[in-house]
């Protein structure tokens, strides 16, 4: 099961892409419909089949996007969060071997394939909940155990600017 948070960056995309769907990109494919199917024929029609199939999936994204955004519970960023990794932290790790990675723990309606960006439900994530710089997260992975070790932690938001 999917975890409801979102931060307060995440949710307004989420509002932006419904607003967008809804007020500019279904009314112009509307239009494309209406128009191929005054056309005659809608079985040999290939706009037609194609932009009620484009309809349709328009459609089916904002019924998802208004019920999710119903459930989402946005974290604001709090100062007690300070100097330990929890919802909403960029973190940056090194492993044993010299490796280095850095992202954003966010909610996993989030992350739209961004690499910077890991959900909170992934196993990385959870092991470094609640750690401090200079402390060992154990991962486990299809491969087996890794060992990071975190670096920096820092939360968009905590200069008071919009994440």
């Amino acid at each position: 099961m999917k975890t409801n948070l979102i931060t307060p960056g995440g949710h307004r995309l989420l509002k932006e892409e419904l607003d967008f769907l809804w007020r500019k990109k279904r009314p112009e494919i509307s239009k494309i419909v209406a128009w191929a199917a005054s056309l005659g024929d809608r079985s040999d029609n290939a706009d037609y089949q194609f932009n009620k199939r484009l309809l349709r999936q328009i459609d089916s994204r904002v019924r998802f996007l208004r019920k999710r955004l119903e459930c989402l519970k946005i974290v604001e960023y709090s100062p007690q969060q300070e100097g330990k990794v929890f919802f909403g932290a960029r973190v940056a790790i090194e492993n044993e071997q010299g490796e280095h990675k850095q992202f954003q723990i966010v909610g996993p309606d989030e992350i739209f394939e961004n690499a910077d960006l890991v959900s909170i439900d992934a196993p990385m994530a959870r092991a470094l909940l609640g750690k401090s710089v200079d402390d060992e997260a154990v991962v486990q992975t299809p491969t087996g155990q890794k060992h990071w070790f975190i670096i920096s932690i820092s939360y968009p938001g905590a200069d008071g600017l919009e994440q």
